[in-house]
């Protein structure tokens, strides 16, 4: 394992000399620009992922312009692996990016991001909010980076996440004065410590007072300004909603009644599942009112609750899909989206109850199943969905591709461009995904990694001890298997059954193989 990971790092050092090596480049014929748009903890919780209670009608709209990719797996379900992995196009094993602590320009200095490449092959590459990690911007890996609205640029803001402000001036108070003891105690508290406060807030506001549409008007103003610039841009846009604290306008709530939202239809761990399986929902348990919550296995949470966070979440979503429009808007009035790639997606999924969780971190499909489109110029068959197996490691290859510039050969994805041409050619056989339960939410108090196979129509997932120190697994501990035809929620873990031990070797091999051999045969990467 030292041996490999010494080859790897070698490799990323000779990227990065390549790379230095080599001045940016004046394109010669126009180039496309792009608009790359993340949306913090969104699911495939969209109209045009057939959610009927969502009200999502400007990604709706822009996806009958585009390509929308209806399977499409994160490779770890929590913001920075997930982050890091899409952005470097290497996966989590490659990366040593595990959790959200791992710093992958730590880790890995010289490697070479995304905005990097585009920026040596003639692009201006900008960031507005959530692209990398919250706290870790990775500024080197812009022109123009950790770019901010004017009224959130305080020197003591600098290490605050972008989804921790509310508006409510006593709220702002009490706030400040829990984030203040935690950072009395512990200097180095996670995000400066300020992510405390209520789950929601619904104030009746101007969009703008809430921080996604201070950051719209930003990247309005911003892509005005680059839209003047010979070179085309590459501009990243990253919402933090729906991520909590559901903090948006009091007309976004207004939008759903809560009482008639359908609740989770499993409020329940799936049978059979292995105890290290589901996350401790430490995640929601930071926000006042919930530091009570215990585990799912053991939690019960009231309807009333429940409802009013599914509304939030929901209401959340709504406003991201407002402040979307207005972007799209933007660039068809500075008469440039027609030469403009847009692309839009979710790090990964999040559970509003199901299998008795909410948040993220898992393997299961609530949680690494995400929604990704496109758009290009010259769109082929606009409108159309593709059911093929996708994963968000795809898009920094199919990105270059579009563009028409070189595509690193040390993708670790391949590019979905064939598929926006012909939705129905077979690909992938396989996406993979990890995640790596630590000791203090593993309910036995021992460390795993769980390694996720998702097929055309099986989720099988192999748990192994984790030698956390060593980054490497250990001895093989146990697995599940969920049969995608006759239990799309996966409900009952099937792996133990007599009549899978079969189709489980033939799983546990393909698992094993690597993402190598689930690639599309005619694969660019």
């Amino acid at each position: 394992m030292k041996i490999c990971y010494f080859l790897l790092s070698i490799g990323f050092l000779l990227i990065g000399c390549d790379e230095k090596e080599h001045p940016k480049s004046s394109p010669k014929v126009q180039k496309p620009n792009i608009l790359f748009v993340s949306i913090d903890d969104l699911g495939p919780n969209l109209g045009v992922y057939d959610n009927a209670y969502i009200h999502s009608p400007n990604i709706d709209a822009f996806a009958q312009e585009g390509t929308t990719f209806r399977r499409t797996y994160c490779q770890a379900a929590v913001c920075a692996p997930s982050r890091a992995s899409l952005m470097t196009g290497i996966r989590p094993d490659s990366s040593r990016v595990w959790h959200l602590g791992d710093k992958f320009r730590k880790l890995h200095p010289n490697i070479v991001t995304m905005p990097q490449h585009f920026s040596k092959h003639g692009y201006y590459t900008a960031c507005i909010g959530k692209i990398f990690h919250n706290y870790m911007p990775d500024s080197v890996s812009w022109d123009e980076p950790d770019l901010r609205p004017e009224q959130y640029k305080r020197k003591e803001w600098l290490k605050r996440d972008g989804e921790t402000f509310y508006v409510n001036k006593e709220t702002q108070r009490l706030q400040k004065i829990k984030r203040d003891a935690k950072v009395a105690q512990y200097p180095e508290y996670y995000a400066d410590g300020w992510n405390n406060g209520p789950a929601w807030e619904m104030e009746e506001v101007h969009d703008t007072l809430y921080y996604d549409g201070a950051q719209t008007e930003l990247a309005k103003r911003t892509l005005s300004r680059l839209a003047k610039k010979e070179q085309p841009f590459y501009l990243a846009l990253g919402y933090f909603r729906p991520h909590l604290p559901f903090a948006v306008p009091k007309k976004y709530w207004d939008l759903y009644d809560r009482d008639s939202l359908p609740l989770a239809t499993n409020p329940f761990t799936p049978k059979e599942a292995p105890v290290m399986t589901m996350n401790s929902m430490y995640e929601l348990r930071g926000y006042d009112g919930f530091q009570h919550l215990k585990h799912p296995l053991e939690n019960i949470m009231s309807e009333d609750t429940a409802r009013t966070l599914k509304q939030g979440y929901y209401a959340s979503v709504s406003y991201v899909d407002a402040q979307f429009g207005k972007v799209i808007q933007h660039l068809k009035d500075l008469d440039i989206y027609d030469n403009t790639i847009i692309i839009v997606w979710g790090d990964h999924g999040w559970k509003l109850g199901e299998h008795n969780g909410w948040c993220k971190q898992t393997n299961y499909n609530i949680d690494i199943h995400v929604p990704m489109i496109i758009r290009s110029p010259g769109q082929e068959n606009p409108g159309r969905q593709s059911f093929a197996l996708t994963e968000l490691i795809d898009m920094y290859p199919s990105l270059c591709e579009l563009a028409r510039i070189e595509v690193p050969d040390y993708m670790q994805g391949s590019s979905f461009v064939p598929l926006m041409k012909d939705p129905e050619q077979p690909w992938k056989s396989a996406a993979f995904s990890q995640f790596h339960r630590r000791p203090k939410v593993s309910p036995d108090g021992k460390r795993y990694m769980g390694y996720s196979i998702q097929t055309e129509r099986y989720h099988y997932v192999e748990w192994y001890e984790w030698d956390a120190d060593k980054g490497k697994k250990g001895t093989y501990v146990t697995n599940e298997l969920y049969d995608g035809k006759t239990d799309p929620d996966e409900n009952e873990n099937i792996s133990k059954l007599e009549e899978n031990k079969k189709l489980i070797e033939d799983l546990s091999v393909q698992l094993n193989s690597g993402w190598k051999a689930a690639m599309p045969n005619n694969a660019k990467n």
